[in-house]
This record gives structure tokens, C-alpha cells and sequence, in this order.
């Protein structure tokens, strides 16, 4: 893999803490009347979505919105729990634009771009501000201002939050702005629409071609810039906490189409979730990080105890994470959280009948909670119960959802028994590789939001992902697009008779028409399950260059097989949930494959990236900042004889002017 140097970031020059103020001075702009000319497409309608097309719209583009849900409120933002962070320092405990963007990088594992992070710590602020404006419910203190909690990887309380429902309450103020552009004319919705290609024409992103997904239709769609903003990809591992039909698909695309994709090994696994319960599992279920500001984690001191956890006394537990990491405690990041769960499950401490989880207990909080509030009530001398009864009140009023869920998925009452939890996959840090403003290495062609890998680096801190997600469509991208957009002025819209869409069509229906010819009889879900397995078995939470040269050459057998065996009931002229499905996981196959060959080159352990030949000598995960102080940036050249696909490496350095790489320590 030969490296070449030929990647522009756009980093504007000037000290960090005024690069973005001096860029909005200075970027081009297109007035009002232009910018009615001007067709931008955006695909996607969650957080970054959403908020980019009603941004857009109230700018006065001409937008087009795909989704492939039938509606943008079902987009999987709404499953976003905990909260949204904000540098708004309301606790007067210390917090500052500074110090959100230094915990940022470094509970990335200092792979994150300095410039990027910088500017969304600038702008967290304008985003509570926003969303309250359009009347998201944030939970708030008895005097009335905005309430403030804890999350992992920081020691300060910047997480502003609604209920256990953030990401909800979120993408109703985004698809209300939205609906009212659309109310407007200036934004068009396309629901359950899949875009399945980019459209290329001289260098420049000009459309996409989309299917219907109720009728089957193919279309053609032109626009000036197309917006990708289609979140992550996690489900290549079958079992995780996206939504079902969360995909690559588009990103890929454009991967194959030149757009080069950033970092793709990097995946947040999650350290509270509930753990894996059968063999026929279809996805898995998160529990709020935030309940780590309450919830103690442990397991028992003595190896394989059979004993219920109520059963199991006080200096009969072990609560390693106070323990190990006594300045963050249950606080630490996700990825060492995570890490410290399965290094005590392998070490045969782990609970529950697979030994495959650990606990998550509550009830030093209530009693905690139960003395103050019998305090406010002044209530002297109270009994145990009442003050258990007060205690239950209080947790229930913060987390009541969150124990609802928990017991209809497992029925077990959290309330009075600790829960189990084990880490899962959950976000992904890597993504298209996108420049400052945001534009992949397809000219007009942008990626927000999880889509894309500029700010989170090795390991997201929570509640960064709302964060980003709005910070890049109300904030960033209408400045940046506009850049590139005062040059397009002049450019006629370009007919969708253009050879180059019909080429871009013909691919498509190619590819349909592939699919639906194999007639084989393996089901998708079967294919998809093989593939996460060998993915989480060997490139998830610990990895190894032996087992992922073994993954490489498996999974580009499971590509063959695939293209052999996958069977597709129906057609492609109507509803074909399995033809979507299938589209969707053979992308995922492919990505597989870059997964394992992006974790293989990257020869060190940094944020929750294992490997198993680099670690420090108490087990914890060993940077080699002389080595792999950059993004990977993966550029498509095709298929090879072999049967694996063509990735050159093209490294973005990354080059901290303002912070110092050091070893991370939240001891």
C-alpha cells in the first residue's frame, strides 16, 4: 500500500481558538435571490439531517430530504438516551469552551482532528440555546434553569438532558423545523426512499439516484451539493444498539464512487447494555450512561459465585472501577469501562447465567436520595423504609423510563435487584473522511453528523453524538456549503437525462438485478449473523494481527458465498423488505473487510481498540504516537483477482498545536 501525501484538510491558519471565527469572515457567501436557484440534496433526516434541510430551507435553497424511514421522527437519533453536552459551565464547577474540547480529545485517544473538535466545543453552546427556542422539554431545577448532569470521561456536569429521552426530544425540535420549511415549499421530504447512488458528473457530486421503496421505482435526483448524513454504521456487527435497518449503504456507495473512508476500524463499544440473551437475538438494547452517575458497577470478589447480588455482602463486592480508577470512578470512559468489564468477565468474575455481564446497582443512591428528601421534608429520625420509599421516588423521577424498559426486556424490577450489564457495540467514530468543511474527497459532496470521522477520534465521550450531529447541520455546514456553493452559481441545473445519470442508473438496476438472480437459499439475517460474529470475534473489543488476517480471508469468502448462496423472495417492483435487507448487508460484508484492514495496519491499542500486542504492563491499551499519529484514509481502487477488495492508505497526519499527546490517565 503505497502512501501518498495528497490530502487537503482546509485547517484555517490562526491561533485554534479563532480559526472558525476568522473562517466565517472570510468564506464566500450567495445571497438571498441565488440561493433560490440553488438545489442542495440531503440524505438523511435524523439530528445532522434534519437540522442541515430546515437550516438550509430557512436560508432559502431548494432542498430535497430522503429518508428510508416513512417519516424523519423514526430516524435512530431518537434512540439517543443520556443527553447533549454544552460548554455552557451553568454548575459554576469549573467547565469552559477549553476544557469540553480538551476532554474530547482526550477521551479520543488523541485521534481527533484539533481544529474540528475546537469548533464544536465553540458552538455546543448555541445549540441548547437553539433547541430550547424551539421548545425541547430539558429537564430543569426547581427555580427553573436548565439542569446539568455527569457523563463518562469528564469531571464536570455539562450534559443537559430530557429525561431519558434526549435524542427524541432533540429530532421533534429538528422535524419541527423541518415540517415548517416544508409547510414553506423550500424543502421537499421523500420518505421511505433509499438513495443507492451517487451521480458523478466532471469531478462533482450532481445527484443521486434513490428507490422507492413502497413501489420499487428507481429515480433521478439532481442537486448543486449532496448532503450525506446516514449515521453509522455499528450493524455490520448483526448484534448492536442501532436500529434494525441502520446502514452503510449510502456511505459506501460513495466510498466506491472516491470518497475516501476515515478511521473505519474505530468503534465505541458501549459499557451499559443489557447483555445477550439467546442465540436468536436481533439487536440489543442500551441503558443511558447517564445511569453511571448514580449506579455503582461491580462484581463479586470471589470467582464464579452463583449467588444473587442481593445476597452477595458489601465486602463481598468488588467495585473495580473505583478501584482501579479512584479520580473518575464509575465515570471513566466508555472505552476503559468497557474494557474492564470483559478483562473481569474473561477473569471468570462475571454474573448472571452466561457470566457475561456485571452489575449495575442503585441502591446506595436511593438510600442516598432517601435521607435528603426526608430532609426537605424534615422528616427526623426516619425509618428505613420511608427512606427507601423517598429514594425510589427521586431515582424513578430521573430514570424512571430507563427501569421501565429494563424490566420489560429482561423482568427483572431494577428497582430492587442490581441490573446486569455487559458492553456492546454502539457508535462508530469512523466515517467518510471529510476536510473542515466538511466535503469528502468527492468535490459537492459533504458528510455530517456520524457519517462522516472528524471529531470524536478513537473513542466518542457520551453525549457527544447529539452534539456533533446538530452542531454540523445548524452551525457549520450552512457556511461551509455556501463556500462552495457562491462558485455554483453560474452552473444551470444539469437534466437527469445526463448520460452519467443513466449510467449511475443502469449500475443500480445491475446490482438489483444480481441480487434477485441468485435464487440461492441462505436467508440475509443467516449471512448478516455469520458476519458479525467473525467481526466481533476479531476485530472487537480485543483484536490481534493473527486473528485479523483470519477475518480478511473469511469474510471475503463469506463475500463469495453470498453472491452463491443468498436467497430473495419477491421482486423489485414493490415492497421487498429482505431485497433491502440484502442490498444493505452485502455492504456490510465489504466494509467488513476494510474494518479488519484498517484494525491490521493500525499496530497499537488506542480509545476501545485492543490489540493484544500492545498494551502497558497493568493490561491497560498502548498508544504509538510515533507511528499512527494519523487518520487512515482508505481510498477504493476495485476489485482484485483474488477475491479481496482494492484499499490504498492515504494517511492525514494530525498535528496537536495547542494540546500535548500524553498518556491517558483517569486514575
Amino acid at each position: 500500500m503505497a502512501e501518498k501525501n495528497i490530502l487537503d484538510n482546509k485547517i484555517p491558519e490562526g491561533p485554534l481558538d479563532q480559526k472558525w471565527t476568522n473562517y466565517k469572515g472570510h468564506c464566500k457567501l450567495v445571497n438571498p435571490s441565488n440561493k433560490r436557484k440553488l438545489e442542495v440534496i440531503v440524505v438523511g433526516t435524523g439530528l445532522a439531517g434534519a437540522s442541515a434541510a430546515a437550516t438550509l430551507g430557512e436560508l432559502g435553497y431548494k432542498v430535497k430530504a430522503f429518508c428510508y424511514q416513512d417519516s424523519p421522527r423514526r430516524a435512530h437519533s431518537i434512540a439517543a438516551q443520556g443527553g447533549i453536552n454544552a460548554a455552557k459551565n451553568y454548575q459554576n464547577d469549573g467547565d469552559s469552551v477549553f476544557r469540553l474540547f480538551y476532554d474530547t480529545i482526550k477521551g479520543g485517544d488523541y485521534r481527533a482532528r484539533e481544529a474540528n473538535v475546537h469548533r464544536l466545543s465553540e458552538v455546543s453552546g448555541n445549540i441548547i440555546d437553539q433547541c430550547v427556542a424551539q421548545g425541547v422539554p430539558f429537564a430543569r431545577e426547581y427555580g427553573g434553569l436548565l439542569s446539568n448532569r455527569s457523563f463518562g470521561g469528564v469531571q464536570v456536569q455539562r450534559t443537559f438532558y430530557a429525561a431519558g429521552q434526549t435524542g427524541q426530544q432533540l429530532l421533534l425540535g429538528a422535524y419541527s423545523a423541518l415540517e415548517r420549511q416544508v409547510a414553506l415549499g423550500t424543502v421537499t421530504i421523500y420518505n421511505r426512499h433509499e438513495m443507492e447512488e451517487v451521480v458523478v458528473i466532471d469531478g462533482k457530486a450532481r445527484g443521486i439516484i434513490a428507490r422507492n421503496l413502497v413501489t420499487g421505482e428507481i429515480e433521478r435526483h439532481f442537486g448543486h451539493a449532496v448532503l450525506l448524513c446516514t449515521g453509522g454504521y455499528g450493524n455490520v456487527f448483526f448484534l448492536s444498539t442501532n436500529a434494525m435497518g441502520s446502514n452503510v449503504t449510502a456511505a459506501w456507495k460513495a466510498h466506491r464512487k472516491g470518497a475516501y473512508f476515515a478511521n473505519p476500524c474505530f468503534t465505541q463499544i458501549h459499557p451499559t447494555c443489557i447483555p445477550v440473551s439467546g442465540e436468536n437475538q436481533s439487536k440489543l438494547t442500551l441503558m443511558s450512561e447517564s445511569l453511571r452517575n448514580d449506579g455503582r458497577i461491580w462484581v463479586p470478589k470471589q470467582k464464579n459465585d452463583t449467588r444473587k447480588g442481593n445476597d452477595i455482602p458489601e465486602d463481598e463486592r468488588d467495585y473495580y472501577l473505583e478501584r482501579r480508577y479512584p479520580a473518575f470512578g464509575n465515570l471513566v470512559p466508555r472505552d476503559v469501562a468497557s474494557r474492564a468489564a470483559k478483562e473481569r468477565c474473561d477473569a471468570g468474575y462475571g454474573v448472571g447465567t452466561s457470566k457475561q455481564s456485571v452489575y449495575l446497582d442503585f441502591a446506595e443512591a436511593i438510600v442516598r436520595y432517601g435521607k435528603i428528601e426526608c430532609g426537605k421534608h424534615g422528616i427526623t429520625d426516619p425509618s428505613a423504609a420511608v427512606i427507601q420509599q423517598h429514594g425510589l421516588d427521586v431515582v424513578k423521577e430521573k430514570y424512571g423510563n430507563l427501569f421501565d424498559m429494563y424490566a420489560k426486556i429482561t423482568g427483572e424490577d431494577p428497582y430492587l435487584t442490581p441490573m446486569r450489564i455487559f458492553p456492546a457495540v454502539h457508535y462508530t467514530m469512523g466515517g467518510l473522511w471529510v476536510d473542515y468543511e466538511l466535503k469528502t474527497t468527492i468535490d459537492g459532496l459533504y458528510a455530517l453528523g456520524e457519517c462522516n470521522f472528524s471529531d470524536h477520534g478513537a473513542n466518542r465521550l457520551g453525549a457527544s453524538a447529539l452534539m456533533q450531529g446538530l452542531s454540523d447541520g445548524y452551525f457549520v455546514i450552512p457556511y461551509t456549503l455556501g463556500n462552495y456553493l457562491a462558485d455554483e452559481i453560474y452552473n444551470q441545473p444539469i437534466p437527469t437525462t445526463h448520460p452519467e445519470f443513466d449510467k449511475a442508473e443502469k449500475e443500480v438496476k445491475d446490482r438489483i438485478s444480481k441480487l434477485l438472480n441468485v435464487k440461492g437459499t441462505e436467508t440475509v439475517d443467516s449471512l448478516h449473523r455469520r458476519l458479525g460474529k467473525i467481526m466481533w470475534d476479531k476485530c472487537g473489543m480485543a483484536r490481534t494481527a493473527e486473528g485479523l488476517t483470519e477475518a480478511i480471508n473469511e469474510i471475503a469468502q463469506l463475500r463469495k458465498e453470498f453472491w452463491e448462496k443468498v436467497k430473495i423472495p419477491g421482486s423489485d417492483k414493490e415492497l421487498n423488505p429482505e431485497l433491502e435487507k440484502a442490498g444493505r448487508v452485502i455492504d456490510f460484508i465489504e466494509l467488513g473487510e476494510l474494518m479488519c484492514k484498517d484494525a491490521l495496519d493500525r499496530a497499537e491499542s488506542c480509545g476501545g481498540h485492543f490489540r493484544e500486542e500492545s498494551q502497558t504492563p497493568d493490561g491497560e491499551a498502548l498508544r504509538h504516537d510515533d507511528q499512527f499519529m494519523y487518520v487512515s484514509a482508505w481510498e477504493f481502487t476495485g476489485e482484485n483477482p483474488n477475491g479481496l477488495l482494492g484499499e490504498e492508505l492515504h494517511k492525514d497526519q494530525l498535528v496537536y498545536e495547542v494540546i500535548k499527546p500524553t498518556t491517558r490517565n483517569y486514575k
